[in-house]
């Protein structure tokens, strides 16, 4: 089985904007992958290559990636065999040769990568969760915990110095069925709480699909109306929450601004504790800005036996600065975006890096969003346990969750769901995986 050939063309993703799409083609068909794109995207993250032509699409066109596929990168594949991913993975490193794949661009690269994956499964005839498990070295099994960004804020909802996501994650469930079904229903309430209380216009949606109420700006209103919709639909107790704040978007130098008021390091973490303590509060990202390395170290030393303190910003699913993290003690989990390295075999090391020191992986999603559900796959191949996806709102976002209905289908009992309602000192999940092929 080898790659006939392979086309990018330039599509738009959930925000309206252009990104790349990638039909490769093998004898076993065609296999399509699309590249999604963050808005609150951190510096440290891989080049996101766009032409910045300010006659198309604000400047934001990607048809020099398109031209990189098809031009640089399609010639090379043509013979390859689809199931040889880190080889082929490693060619697109060294066709492009710069340190962030400035030349060809990330978005590029990736979305060869992915087709790839999906190309290899099927050479395999296997579905593409078990290519990946294999990939990894691990046997895929594991349905995640999802973190659905149900209220939106900061940059995903067109707002300053603003949380930018408060999620609900179903911990009480006992399978993935029964707790995206919980977070729904909760959802649901939580649009008619908004209704009631604010008029229709508090319902208009983020980025991400939650509920972006211009109204609201105190974080303890926006997470009391979430407890409340979580009772209004039967399941108090059973859903706890989680916070982005996306701080690097509210940073200015060396102090913090949410809403009205100003913190310094030791008040923000204070601030979080005192949220903690007032809310069932089990996971934090991105609490300080993303070379704020110090207020890392001592937000984790204060709250890391107790939550969930994710780097994502800090990290930007890249293993030297994980790496960093690990020996300064800045966090006890990585959040894993696909976009934010550039290629599959990265992000499996970026993953398997986390578990082997005993940290969690969350697999996330992008804010600029597509109906490729590769994530999905992903997070069961991997055995991450925990995945970000928005809400249970808007095709882009619920193509995540119905992937995984189907995955969990198909596992039938094989399928295992194990959330925590507390969280040990390594982090949220029960035990991490030491991959052996991605030290």
């Amino acid at each position: 089985m080898t790659i006939k050939s392979v086309k990018a063309r330039e599509i738009l993703d959930s925000r309206g904007n252009p990104t790349v799409e990638v039909d490769l083609v093998t004898e076993s068909g065609l296999f399509r992958s699309m590249v999604p794109s963050g808005a609150s995207a951190g510096k440290h993250e891989a080049l996101e290559l766009r032409d910045g032509d300010k006659t198309r699409y604000q400047g934001k066109g990607t048809l020099k990636a398109v031209a990189n596929v098809n031009n640089i990168i399609a010639p090379k594949l043509v013979g390859v065999d689809p199931t040889l991913q880190k080889e082929v993975d490693n060619l697109m490193l060294k066709l492009d040769g710069t340190p962030n794949k400035a030349k060809l661009g990330a978005n590029a690269i990736l979305a060869v990568s992915m087709a790839v994956s999906k190309a290899g499964a099927a050479a395999k005839s296997v579905p593409l969760y078990h290519h990946v498990g294999d990939l990894f070295g691990t046997k895929a099994s594991s349905l995640p915990v999802p973190m659905c960004n149900v209220i939106n804020g900061g940059k995903h909802a067109g707002q300053e110095n603003s949380i930018q996501e408060h999620m609900l994650m179903p911990t009480g469930a006992k399978s993935f069925r029964e707790g995206i079904r919980m977070i729904s229903e909760s959802y649901q309430q939580l649009s008619s709480l908004l209704k009631k209380k604010y008029g229709v216009g508090a319902t208009l949606i983020g980025d991400e699909g939650g509920f972006a109420p211009s109204q609201i700006e105190d974080i303890h209103e926006r997470l009391d109306l979430m407890l409340s919709a979580v009772k209004n639909a039967g399941y108090e107790g059973m859903i706890k929450i989680a916070l982005d704040p996306a701080s690097s978007e509210f940073y200015y130098d060396g102090i913090y601004k949410i809403a009205k008021k100003s913190y310094n390091r030791g008040e923000l973490v204070d601030f979080y504790a005192d949220l903690c303590k007032t809310y069932p509060i089990i996971s934090i990202e991105d609490g300080f800005a993303e070379d704020d390395w110090d207020s890392w170290v001592e937000m984790t030393k204060k709250l890391g036996s107790k939550l969930q303190i994710v780097g994502d910003d800090l990290f930007v699913t890249n293993t030297e600065r994980i790496t960093k993290g690990i020996k300064l003690k800045s966090a006890n989990s990585v959040l894993i975006k696909l976009n934010q390295i550039g290629s599959v075999t990265e992000t499996l090391n970026a993953i398997a890096m986390a578990q082997k020191n005993g940290w969690t992986a969350v697999v996330s999603h992008r804010s600029g969003e597509t109906e490729d559900n590769f994530i999905a796959d992903m997070v069961v191949g991997t055995n991450s346990g925990q995945i970000k996806t928005g809400a249970p709102a808007r095709s882009d976002r619920n193509a995540k969750y119905n992937q995984l209905l189907r995955i969990e289908e198909e596992l039938g009992n094989k399928a295992q769901f194990k959330p925590k309602t507390q969280v040990p000192k390594q982090g949220y999940i029960q035990k991490p995986y030491i991959s052996p092929k991605h030290p």
